[in-house]
């Protein structure tokens, strides 16, 4: 069994007070940092790029799960490696060849993740789930935060655990967009691992106990 892990996602926070909320993620009961980068092009927003990132790994005393939006992202994996990058993740509908791509992630020394769009199978996984440490679902649309949960995730987590079972893998399903405290038991329950929460913690009164309360509520 895998401990439930709660990743705050950096996209909500305050940018004008960035270190502030680094430094409220690393005494929070927070277990990872979640950074979308986006490009403008495989979504249509631009997240943070390479200065900003360097500056929160500095910061971050906790594992930065990095999950890369953006078209051909193996041209910066050694990048994101030498910034500072514990997990890497990439978009399946992003890479031409998946399972290249993730030995590539590896033998930088990080831990290799796949994203899924809310539209794709995760039966395209079969054949390299014993190569991924960890598979992000995206339960919103990518590229904006805020969004509204897609229900059909649950059923989506739970034929993915089954996957993985089958396989005897050892990969955590993380799942990303609208995950809040009426949902995250519901989650984890059907299979997941980890939670991304952006709006839900940043934009609450106070995102300490906001994310005790997560971590109580999957725990």
């Amino acid at each position: 069994m895998h401990k439930k892990l709660v990743a705050p996602s950096l996209l909500a926070a305050d940018f004008a007070n960035l270190q502030r909320d680094l430094e409220m993620v690393n005494q929070s009961e927070a277990d990872w940092f979640h950074l979308d980068v986006m490009d403008g092009v495989f979504v249509p927003n631009i997240s943070f790029g390479m200065p900003v990132i360097k500056s929160i790994a500095e910061h971050a005393k906790k594992t930065l799960d990095v999950h890369l939006m953006i078209v051909d992202p193996d041209r910066y994996i050694n990048t994101f490696a030498s910034l500072g990058a514990d997990n890497l993740s990439v978009h399946y509908e992003a890479c031409n060849h998946l399972h290249r791509t993730l030995q590539s992630i590896k033998s930088e020394g990080m831990k290799a993740g796949v994203a899924l769009n809310p539209h794709t199978s995760i039966h395209l996984l079969e054949d390299t789930i014993q190569d991924i440490d960890l598979v992000c679902l995206m339960s919103v649309n990518p590229g904006f935060g805020g969004q509204s949960f897609i229900e059909n995730t649950y059923q989506k987590v739970s034929d993915l655990k089954n996957l993985i079972e089958r396989k005897n893998a050892n990969t955590l399903i993380e799942i990303d967009g609208g995950v809040n405290a009426s949902n995250a038991k519901k989650l984890v329950d059907a299979g997941a691992d980890v939670l991304v929460a952006g709006s839900f913690v940043f934009k609450s009164a106070d995102p300490t106990s906001t994310i005790k309360d997560l971590k109580e509520k999957i725990a």
